[in-house]
């Protein structure tokens, strides 16, 4: 029995269990140091000849394999604390209090716990008293020793690793395309199979500028992308897999492939939650070296790859970038910036006559602060106004540019090509080995003949696949040679406005054309018109100032002229007549249609024009009733003379209405008397 036990150790300790806490901090610890759990369970004695029974004494050893610097994850720990607190422990037993934790938090708490359910602790050295000053004192810096000493043990190791990297040699897995040499420097991997297939890939996106493109394209020629296993009895193979999107952003943000040898890029931050791996940016990274190795980019062409994912991520900062080119006419979708206070704006689509109308807003504001649109802008006439100067600009140059495609289409199909090639002979390199692997086993040992021969045909129908896939290739790329030659190619870029205003291509296509000529477009609204600013990438500017799209109202609206013209001869015609002169002197409508009696009439209703009726009448004319009063004539009596002429009278509509121009009756009798 240990010292001083008669005055700390009491009745009230012993009528409860005691708790034998056993933990080792890693899996390789538990199965190679075995001493030390041995140790750990032997104090199960010590325990026993302090006067607790066999069934009193719990053993906790759920925590083998768990580091102490944290309770997070350690569910012995956690039970533990919990009975301590419920005054179910009279004991707590470890080797060391560092089993316990090495943590100074977790460490008070559990002290404080086990002064007041009155707990005592043990360890190799002798039982402690929380309640006794002296034995707090002592156990709160062994608590405070034993979270040094991991300091001190983590500080080396990490100094040591950090140390290396800082030379350059450090090593850890290499991602595919790089191997390790013999003298542990990295080296491109000696599989030019393997070289072309990054190559490739990182043509492919600076062509697309996206890694879902990038994917795409991938997948639609049925490339794969090599991997190499890293475990297993396949160790160290090479194998074929389609290219994913999350393989994609691993290939472009890795800063190896630009020949930069770095360490540090994520590292572990201790937070509320617990600890977390954080992105560091390149400046707090622990080693940073250019051209430490050779790339398959440069450094230039890294940053770029960078900030292309950057502005493809459309949720990504406090403002939307510029996003890859998708559905929709916005023509200058992503590529749009506010002239009031310098922000992207977005693009909302509106139905206007069976068809799609964009609408740029800035309203970014609006969103974070719940202020006001900041400006929003109407993109049909803008984008009309962008078309038009494009084709003016790229006409003179289509020539060249359809050349530079042309040639551009030229090595995108040697590159498959030797893509392709260099997997039939891969193919036909593994095929051959397993013929020979075959042909030297022993033919009476048949499970390892059957075997070999079965992987054999296997290697036998791949390599048939890769040629089919090599033939049916080069009879596409012949149909394309065909079909794009030099001469169509030219004539096709001389047509350059046919091909724009052409229905058969997509609002994406022409965005990728735009973006190929142009950086942004700042527009800012004014009362009549609106003023966009062109950036091109050849770092040239355009100013256009666009005038707005009227409303339908205002469209619909008679022109000036054409009513003063109206009124004019409203004096002297009926509207039907008016209607065959505007035409005949080439007046349309709003809407280019000719005039009519119709048009004709709602343009006096609209513009208070005075109608022919009304002007004879405020002459002094009279109806027919009226006439028949004045003449004493029937009707018909009137009409015959009208229609001989001898009474003189307008025709007011184009109905048969007409009205008499009145006269004394002695005047009238006698020109009419024979």
């Amino acid at each position: 029995m240990y010292q001083l036990d008669s005055q700390k150790l009491k009745a009230i300790h012993l009528e409860r269990s005691a708790y034998l806490y056993i933990r080792q901090s890693t899996l390789r610890q538990v199965y190679e140091n075995t001493e030390s759990t041995k140790r750990q369970y032997g104090l199960k004695q010590k325990v026993m000849a302090m006067g607790w029974p066999s069934d009193l004494i719990i053993t906790i050893d759920s925590d083998l394999g768990q580091s102490g610097t944290s309770s997070e994850g350690r569910q012995g720990f956690k039970k533990l604390v919990s009975e301590v607190g419920m005054g179910h422990a009279g004991l707590v037993a470890s080797l060391e209090v560092s089993r316990l934790c090495r943590n100074s938090s977790d460490w008070a708490r559990l002290l404080e716990i086990c002064a007041l359910a009155d707990t005592l602790i043990m360890d190799e050295d002798g039982i402690y008293d929380i309640n006794d000053f002296n034995d707090r004192l002592l156990l709160g810096l062994k608590g405070t020793m034993s979270e040094a000493e991991m300091h001190f043990l983590y500080s080396r190791m990490r100094g040591g690793t950090i140390s290396k990297a800082k030379r350059g040699e450090l090593k850890w897995v290499l991602p595919i395309g790089y191997v390790y040499s013999g003298d542990d420097k990295i080296v491109m991997d000696p599989d030019t199979s393997v070289q072309n297939a990054v190559n490739l890939f990182f043509l492919t996106f600076a062509r697309t500028g996206s890694a879902g493109a990038t994917v795409k394209e991938f997948n639609q020629k049925g490339l794969k992308m090599p991997i190499r296993f890293r475990t297993g009895i396949r160790k160290g193979e090479l194998a074929l897999k389609p290219l994913t999107h999350s393989r994609t952003l691993r290939f472009i943000h890795n800063p190896l492939y630009a020949g930069i040898y770095c360490y540090g890029r994520q590292q572990i931050k201790k937070t509320v939650s617990g600890k977390k791996s954080v992105k560091m940016p390149a400046k707090d990274w622990h080693a940073f070296m250019t051209d430490a190795h050779p790339g398959y980019i440069t450094k230039s062409q890294f940053e770029d790859n960078i900030k292309k994912l950057a502005d493809n991520a459309c949720a990504h900062g406090e403002d939307r970038r510029k996003s890859p080119p998708r559905e929709g006419p916005a023509l200058l979708q992503g590529i749009i910036v506010c002239g009031k206070c310098g922000k992207r704006m977005t693009v909302r689509y509106r139905q206007s006559c069976a068809k799609l109308v964009p609408v740029y807003t800035c309203q970014r504001d609006r969103i974070e602060n719940g202020a006001k649109v900041c400006q929003t802008v109407a993109g049909e006439k803008v984008d009309e106004e962008i078309s038009k100067l494009l084709i003016e600009m790229v006409n003179p140059l289509a020539i060249k540019a359809a050349i530079k495609v042309q040639n551009e289409l030229d090595l995108r199909k040697l590159e498959s090509d030797k893509f392709y090639s260099q997997q039939v002979q891969k193919a036909q390199y593994e095929a051959e080995l397993a013929k020979r692997r075959y042909m030297c086993v022993d033919p009476e040992n048949r499970l390892v003949a059957t075997e070999l021969e079965a992987s054999w045909n296997q290697k036998l129908r791949y390599l048939e696949e890769t040629r089919q896939n090599l033939a049916k290739k080069k009879e596409k790329d012949l149909e394309q040679i065909k079909q794009a030659a030099s001469k169509d190619i030219t004539k096709i870029a001389s047509d350059f406005p046919k091909i724009w205003n052409s229905p058969n291509v997509s609002f994406r296509e022409k965005k990728r054309m735009i973006r190929l000529l142009i950086e942004d477009v700042t527009i800012k609204n004014s009362d009549k018109n609106v003023v966009a600013d062109i950036r091109f990438k050849a770092g040239t500017s355009k100013t256009l100032s666009i005038e707005k799209k009227l409303p339908m109202c205002e469209i619909r609206k008679t022109r000036k002229d054409i009513v003063m013209h109206v009124d004019e001869l409203t004096e002297n015609y009926t509207p039907s007549e008016i209607a065959d002169m505007l035409n005949e002197k080439g007046y349309r409508a709003w809407n280019s249609n000719l005039f009519n009696l119709r048009t004709i009439s709602r343009i006096i209703r609209t513009y208070g024009i005075k109608s022919r009726h009304r002007r004879l009448r405020d002459k002094g004319c009279l109806s027919l009733r009226e006439k028949m009063k004045e003449t004493g004539y029937t009707q018909e009596q009137i009409m015959q003379m009208r229609n001989e002429g001898k009474i003189v009278f307008y025709k007011v509509t184009d109905r048969i209405e007409y009205l008499y121009e009145p006269q004394d009756k002695d005047n009238y009798l006698s020109k009419i008397q024979p």
